[in-house]
């Protein structure tokens, strides 16, 4: 009797999972044209000037291309380790550019840098303290696969080598706050390294449509060879 009951309780398993699949993927190409929209309606409204009073998170900020009018602080600048550029490991360097008037900073992506010959021998990364504007685009920082403990503490010498940006515990550190994005600077402007930004990734609509049709296909498939085995089986 068990034995019997198998196929039906497999079944009744599976299949919600398989349309609960579906539908997510259904939700996640819906959210995909949505976010498309909004990175062309960013891409287009023009350049944003930075202040203090806006919004720390990058989320509401993300991609658009902005100004800031302010100084770098060149004595306390990061290299954000593990960045690969054509293959050869380095470090992007992230300086603090404190705002005009304002008592706050953002870290300003300055670009690449290949590694020393070794550890001890860091590159040399000097900028000018006028002031001057900036021009750039907002993105989150670069992440890691397996965030390991202790990443985020930062070296106590400068430049401060650093596995992972965490911008609380570096506004610390720096004695001035900081918001939760970097700007990556314009590959025109000076006092750069390498900067070869890229544009956002992202899964298309359609890619989400076709995961959607092939889980929901297999859940025809399934209810077929169910009912299938249901008629053979009294037969049998």
């Amino acid at each position: 009797m068990k034995y019997q009951r198998a196929p039906l309780i497999a079944y009744l398993c599976l299949l919600p999972i398989l349309l609960a699949l579906g539908v997510w993927q259904l939700n996640r190409a819906e959210e995909k044209r949505t976010l498309i929209q909004l990175q062309a309606q960013r891409q287009t409204t023009g350049i944003l000037t930075l202040t203090a009073n806006m919004p720390t998170s990058s989320e509401a900020l993300l991609y658009k291309d902005i100004q800031a009018v302010g100084r770098y602080d060149n004595s306390h600048q990061y290299l954000l380790d593990n960045q690969v550029n054509k293959g050869k490991a380095g470090y992007f360097v992230l300086t603090p550019f404190l705002l005009k008037t304002d008592n706050k900073a953002v870290l300003v992506n300055r670009g690449w840098l290949p590694l020393g010959k070794s550890r001890t021998d860091l590159p040399g990364i000097n900028v000018d303290t006028q002031e001057i504007t900036v021009t750039g685009r907002i993105n989150r920082f670069p992440t890691v696969g397996i965030k390991m403990a202790g990443a985020e503490i930062p070296a106590n010498n400068w430049p401060a080598v650093v596995q992972v940006v965490d911008t609380q515990v570096l506004a610390q550190q720096l004695g001035y706050p900081l918001f939760n994005f970097q700007v990556e600077l314009d590959k025109q402007s000076a006092d750069g390294f390498t900067r070869e930004w890229q544009a956002p990734q992202t899964m298309t609509p359609e890619k989400h449509l076709a995961y959607a049709v092939q889980w929901f296909l297999l859940a025809i498939t399934l209810t077929v060879l169910f009912v299938k085995y249901s008629f053979k089986r009294p037969h049998d």
